[in-house]
């Protein structure tokens, strides 16, 4: 592990909680993970995105067996979502990880920076024109939702970040219901963060102390945040993410 000070490494401990937290309690939390790596370390752009990565296959699994459990990835066409955006994503996150490696620092800092803020403009829209929960499902035709996937892919793949904040605005902007689009979004979460962490163990790129530093505390916020979502209102979960994210937008696009 790189060397860091104890007020970094207690920074990047509160990112990663932070981070859980807004995965079940706001939705795109999991960039947090990069958003912190990136600002407190000098790791390079594919260390940050493959620690950050390997994080999310846990908060990702954990997500998945709770959309298990409540029976939405029970379901014969929320499968079919899944096995189509998650093969697109086998392709797309080594893609990602690929384009990491060739871009620099400063790119990297630029494009993490323009993903801040549009994590912060999908989570101020995250309540307008959403489907009711109980809304019907409409078949999605297999291109658009490679496609989708395969896009998906290459992001969670060069960021590090799962990829439900991207997906799951998207597949109900395609017909999908809510809880389908959030459930499909999380096992797809699995398969980016497996096969992105891959790539960036065979570039020797993650870690994995700072993962264990980060990671831990991700998960147990993951575990916080469903219990956090019931006693906060939402909005003071979604103002939270926003100003944290505006506030370090204009640092990450300098950081590089």
């Amino acid at each position: 592990m790189i060397s860091l000070s104890a007020s970094s490494a207690v920074l990047l401990i509160l990112f990663g909680l932070a981070a859980g937290v807004g995965i079940t309690a706001v939705g795109p939390g999991g960039v947090l993970a990069t958003v912190g790596l990136f600002t407190l370390t000098r790791l390079s752009p594919a260390h940050v995105a493959g620690t950050a990565l390997v994080t999310h296959v846990a908060t990702g699994t954990l997500g998945t067996a709770a959309y298990i459990r409540s029976g939405e990835l029970r379901d014969p066409a929320t499968r079919r979502i899944v096995a189509i955006i998650a093969a697109a994503a086998c392709l797309g996150a080594p893609l990602g990880v690929t384009i990491n490696t060739l871009i620099a620092p400063r790119v990297f800092g630029a494009l993490l920076s323009a993903l801040a803020v549009l994590t912060c403009v999908r989570v101020w829209r995250r309540n307008r024109r959403l489907p009711k929960a109980t809304d019907a499902p409409s078949r999605i035709a297999t291109v658009p939702l490679a496609v989708l996937g395969l896009a998906v892919g290459i992001a969670g793949g060069m960021f590090g970040i799962g990829g439900p904040m991207l997906m799951v605005p998207s597949l109900v902007a395609l017909g999908a219901p809510i809880l389908t689009a959030l459930a499909a979004a999380q096992a797809q979460s699995v398969v980016i963060a497996g096969v992105g962490s891959l790539g960036y163990l065979a570039h020797n790129a993650i870690d994995w102390p700072l993962a264990a530093l980060v990671g831990v505390p991700e998960l147990c916020g993951v575990l916080a945040g469903w219990a956090i979502a019931r006693t906060l209102p939402s909005r003071v979960l979604r103002g939270a993410l926003i100003a944290t994210l505006l506030c370090l937008a204009p640092y990450l696009a300098l950081r590089g």
